[in-house]
Order: C-alpha cells, then structure tokens, then sequence
C-alpha cells in the first residue's frame, strides 16, 4: 500500500484515540476511505480499477441511511433520461437463448479474455426464481414465475401491455430509474448485455410460449 496513506491512516486513528480538537470530519474519513480503496486495488486483465469510481446513484446508495427524497428523484430521473430503447420497437426475442443467459453468470471478471457483453450471462437465476423446472435460484429477488401471465401479456405486440413491456425493459437496462437504490444489475446501461440479449430475456419473462408463463 503506498507509504503515505498508511501514514495518513496512522494519523487518522491517533486522533480519534486522542479525541483531539483537529479530529477529521466526516468528509475527511470518506476521501481518506475511498483513498485507501483505491490504493488496495490494480487494473488486472479486463478489470479496471476504476470500477471504484461511483456515479451518483451509487455514491448515494452506499451509505448507511437511504437517500434525501430530492436526491433519489434525481437519480431516479438521470436513470430514465439514460435508458436506450429497442431498435425498431422490437422488445422481444427467443425465449429460449434467454434461459442460457439467465443460466449462465459468466462475464465481467479479471480471468475472462473479453469485456464484449456477447460474453457475458445475465445471472438472472443468482437473485430469481424463473422457471420451476430450475430449483436453483436465489432470494435476493421477487420471484419471475409467470411474470408476463400474470401481468396479462397475451401478446407482446399488443398496446394494452405496452406499459408493462417497456418497464420491464426499462427496468433492464437501468433499474435505478425506478428505484434510486436498486441492487438489480443495470444490464444495458453498464454493458453487461446487449441489445440482442436483453431482447432474449425479455422473451424469457413475456413470451405467452416461454415455460415461465405456462
């Protein structure tokens, strides 16, 4: 670790101990933290260090007390003004290449030759129950079961479910435009997936044919 942070820690914690006049403020100890993270980590491989650095929603959500309201609208309004719509309108591809995508939470680390998102997974089943036949599946998430029956997607083409196939989109791609501190991966927005692969496991949750919705 570089020689004059640990110096500057050192410093730090003698003050708190002494409980002096010149104990550092609270802005003091987060630039001292980030200071310290960025200097126990290294670019390895695909894997940059500055996937420290924090944007707005994150910065905000990493704290032990949720966000001011204002503060979470903003961020809420960034996300929405960030999404990036389907080409074409087209929202929904083969229900089947989204369940290898939802099976597969490959991609991303410093060991993968490759940050191109065609080699990544989307993970889904690590926080989502989606399909019975899997039993493998993590809580962190709602349940996906039936996710397009029982919001009465029929038909992915048809303008009454317009709504809820463009939130789920949406949702997709940058999930802090509907929640500031969302812990749902921002697929589209951080180029984990493309827009072919989001439109695969899009079909995985709304296609009436996918056997998440029989």
């Amino acid at each position: 670790m570089n020689k004059t942070l640990l110096v500057a820690a050192a410093c730090v914690a003698a003050a708190i101990v002494a409980g002096c006049a010149s104990t550092p403020s609270a802005q003091d100890l987060d630039k001292l933290t980030l200071d310290l993270m960025k200097a126990s980590f290294r670019d390895e491989g695909i894997a940059k260090a500055d996937r420290l650095n924090q944007d707005l929603g994150q910065r905000a959500c990493s704290s032990d007390k949720a966000p001011a309201e204002a503060v979470a609208k903003q961020i809420e309004a960034e996300a929405l003004a960030s999404i990036k719509w389907p080409a074409g309108g087209q929202y929904v591809g083969d229900w089947r290449e989204g369940e290898k995508l939802a099976q597969n939470g490959r991609g991303m680390t410093w060991t993968d030759a490759s940050a191109d998102p065609k080699a990544n997974g989307a993970n889904c089943y690590n926080c989502h129950q989606i399909d019975k036949k899997e039993i493998s599946y993590g809580t962190i998430g709602p349940s996906l079961w039936n996710y397009g029956k029982n919001r009465g997607v029929k038909d992915v083409a048809d303008p009454a479910t317009a709504a809820i196939v463009q939130y789920t989109w949406g949702k997709m791609w940058n999930s802090k435009a509907y929640a500031a501190c969302s812990n749902m991966p921002r697929f589209g927005h951080a180029r984990l997936l493309n827009e072919d692969q989001l439109r695969h496991v899009m079909a995985l949750l709304l296609d009436p044919k996918s056997p998440v919705n029989q």
